[in-house]
């Protein structure tokens, strides 16, 4: 019977083996895919491995710049101590703060030291360990591998690159110790004299408190400025109102009576036509001219370091008068009369309008000096004798009513005002001289000493290699097995090798961890009052310099100017915060840099180049004859997996659960003591010694059952 077929020639039993060929392609293909997969996974554990023994080292390196930024911080704290205590030392108010300040900057960067001496000694202990932590860490990972995996068996082990790191070695600042030998040599001297121009400076301005009531201050009561508006209507800028006497000067006094007697001169003329009044008139005339005269010579010259002024005196009495011009100036008129004498009688007179003198005519012109040198005799119709003029300005100069009352008093207290600034100016002087010598000297020894960092290169800084080997039999048809493909057989021992590196992701996210690590030491820091509660927030402002670099110490250092009462009289204490501030400026302290570092997978040939050993060097030569002879065998572990053993176990000896670097003892014995501990990884604490030997004679054993055809990537 011939088999049924159309016409183009299509038949059942070339459809039936078309079927079945197709099927069974469909499933080789299927089971080639399916050992392929079984196969690769190795692969896969192998980068795992290599990630988790990499990310040891990317912890590593938060821990040491947990330590950069601690030991950063207590040099800037003791600095900081340190400069306001010699800030402190310029106003008696913070003086007595000034001695802990010091001593507690001295102790902080005592404390500097110690820390940064048991942090490196802790630091190059991990850093030994490191090599244990990446090789228990990859064969944690590979183990895990192992659950809900078809029987798989995962050994791994991982080699860091370089396997030791460099020495970690912090050292102390000589210009610190200079400095702190400088300070406590000075500092008595300093805060002595501080206090001297401390006290000189609040004289000074209680001569100018009171020089401002007499001018202004005390108006609406009796003062120039009142005087002056009552008596001659003065006003405007003539007259100038001040309410505090920070805004005043005795400038303005010396130039408000200027133009007080300007005014009084223009405006003088007799209240009425008797010949007394007239007299008084014509005295008042010649007085305001003098006070006019005497007074352009009158000046003040103030700046922040000097005070020069000249507030000529008037007389208030005949004594003093007899001192003046007033007296020995030539412009009184002499007449001469010889009506019953043989002799011509000589009067001198008050002023040119006096009845005699309009009856006999003028002589000559004497002065008050020449009338009681010649015992002149007295007019009998003006009166006129050395006391006329003597008593012109002794009523106002002697009443409160008086405008030259106010005027004498604001010419005294310049002249205390200026005595006093001259005894104030002498220490002030020696003050910022010797106390800006040693802001200086901090600045000095502040940059020296924050350039003395930890500075950690550990072992797996270029990268770390896993060797991971799957010692499980997984039966090769496992999951797909079907009658269209061989399912007998199964995948003997797999290996595989992987290579990590870190890379700086350029993220916030190292900032944010190390920020979260030094919130938790300031918040352990607890509270406190007087110096230790200044030591406490000096710190804490500057732990946070460390991410935020010169931006952050200037804030702190003026947090810490802030919290101390330093303004004064002397202005000693401004001074000092000023200084201190420009001392530190220059520091141009940067951010650290503290980027994430993520383990991210690399070629291993990349990674291995970097090792100067003979251990990878070996793995290199064998991975080129791989990639050259792709089918020849190798022994691609051993050499290599005998040096990773060793330095993994070298250092697991003496390893808790934790490492204490060290402890922060701000405040010294007894005070508060912060440990500065980091935990070991839990794989690191699961896995002894003996474990990790066994792990690798296993993993020796079942690699002479893997060929070297696999291209190791």
């Amino acid at each position: 019977m011939r088999p049924f077929r159309d016409e183009r020639g299509f038949t059942t039993t070339s459809m039936v083996i078309s079927l079945l060929v197709t099927l069974a392609l469909v499933f080789t293909a299927g089971q080639v895919y399916r050992v392929g997969s079984a196969s690769a996974e190795v692969q896969d554990v192998a980068d795992a491995a290599a990630l988790a023994a990499e990310n040891q080292v990317a912890e590593f390196m938060i821990v040491a710049r947990y330590c950069d930024a601690i030991v950063l911080s207590l040099t800037l704290t003791g600095a900081t101590l340190t400069g306001l205590g010699i800030a402190a030392l310029c106003t008696p108010v913070t003086a007595p703060i000034s001695k802990a300040l010091i001593e507690a900057g001295e102790k902080v960067f005592k404390m500097r030291n110690s820390f940064a001496d048991r942090a490196a000694k802790a630091l190059n202990k991990l850093q030994e360990a490191l090599p244990y932590f990446s090789a228990a860490c990859a064969a944690a990972v590979a183990q895990a591998n192992n659950v809900d995996s078809g029987g798989a068996n995962y050994l791994g082990v991982a080699l860091l690159v370089p396997s030791k790191g460099e020495h970690i070695d912090v050292g102390s600042s000589d210009r610190v110790e200079e400095l702190l030998d400088d300070v406590d040599e000075r500092a008595d001297e300093i805060r002595e004299k501080a206090e001297r121009a401390e006290e000189a400076a609040k004289e000074a301005n209680r001569s100018k408190e009171r020089a401002f009531a007499r001018d202004c201050g005390d108006n609406p009561g009796y003062c120039m400025y009142e005087r002056a508006s009552s008596l001659v209507g003065l006003s405007g800028g003539d007259n100038p109102l001040y309410t505090s006497v920070d805004a005043w000067s005795f400038s303005v006094a010396l130039a408000r009576a200027k133009a007080y007697y300007r005014a009084r001169l223009a405006a003088e003329a007799p209240a009425t036509w008797s010949v007394d009044e007239q007299a008084r008139s014509s005295l008042r005339e010649k007085f305001y001219r003098f006070a006019v005269e005497e007074l352009s010579a009158g000046y003040v010259h103030e700046t922040a370091d000097s005070f020069e002024a000249n507030f000529p005196h008037l007389p208030s009495n005949t004594s003093e008068m007899r001192a003046t011009a007033l007296y020995t100036d030539d412009v009184y008129p002499i007449t001469s009369s010889a009506e019953d004498e043989e002799e011509p009688a000589r009067v001198m007179h008050a002023w040119m309008g006096c009845p005699e003198v309009q009856a006999h005519g003028v002589e000559s012109f004497g002065s008050i000096a020449y009338m009681e040198s010649e015992d002149l005799p007295e007019c009998p119709v003006c009166e006129f004798r050395a006391s006329s003029m003597g008593k012109v300005a002794a009523a106002s100069t002697s009443i409160e009513n008086g405008f030259e009352y106010h005027y004498e008093a604001v010419a005294d207290e310049a002249f205390l005002y200026e005595k006093a600034r001259r005894e104030a100016k002498g220490p002030a002087d020696d003050v910022k001289s010797e106390a800006g010598g040693l802001l200086e000297e901090l600045g000095e020894a502040l940059k020296e000493s924050v350039g003395k960092r930890i500075e950690a290169h550990p072992p797996g800084r270029y990268g770390a290699v896993a060797f991971v080997v799957n010692a499980g039999a997984t039966p090769a048809a496992a999951g797909f097995a079907s009658g269209f493909a061989r399912s007998g057989g199964s995948l003997g021992p797999r290996a595989a090798v992987s290579a990590a590196t870190l890379v700086d992701e350029g993220t916030s996210e190292g900032r944010n961890v190390l920020n979260s690590a030094l919130d938790g030491l300031r918040a352990n820091g607890g509270a406190a009052v007087g110096a230790a509660g200044i030591v406490l927030d000096a710190w804490s402002w500057m732990l946070g310099a460390y991410a935020a670099g010169q931006d952050a110490l200037m804030s702190g250092i003026r947090d810490g100017l802030n919290s101390l009462p330093l303004a004064s009289a002397s202005g000693l204490g401004t001074w000092a915060a000023d200084k201190l501030e420009s001392a530190v400026e220059g520091l141009g302290l940067q951010p650290a840099e503290i980027g994430a570092l993520k383990p991210v997978l690399v070629n291993t040939g990349h990674v291995a180049a970097k090792d100067d050993g003979s251990a990878l060097s070996g793995y290199l030569s064998v991975k080129s004859r791989i990639v050259a002879h792709p089918i020849g065998s190798t022994d691609l572990f051993s050499g290599v997996l005998t040096e990773v053993e060793q330095a993994a176990v070298e250092s697991i000896e003496g390893l808790g659960d934790s490492v204490e670097i060290a402890s922060i003892d701000l405040i010294g014995d007894g005070g508060l003591s912060i440990p500065v501990t980091v935990p070991l990884p839990p794989e690191a604490k699961a896995m002894s010694a003996s474990a990790i030997h066994g792990l690798f004679d296993r993993i020796r054993s079942y690699y002479v059952e893997v060929s070297g055809v696999r291209v190791w990537e």
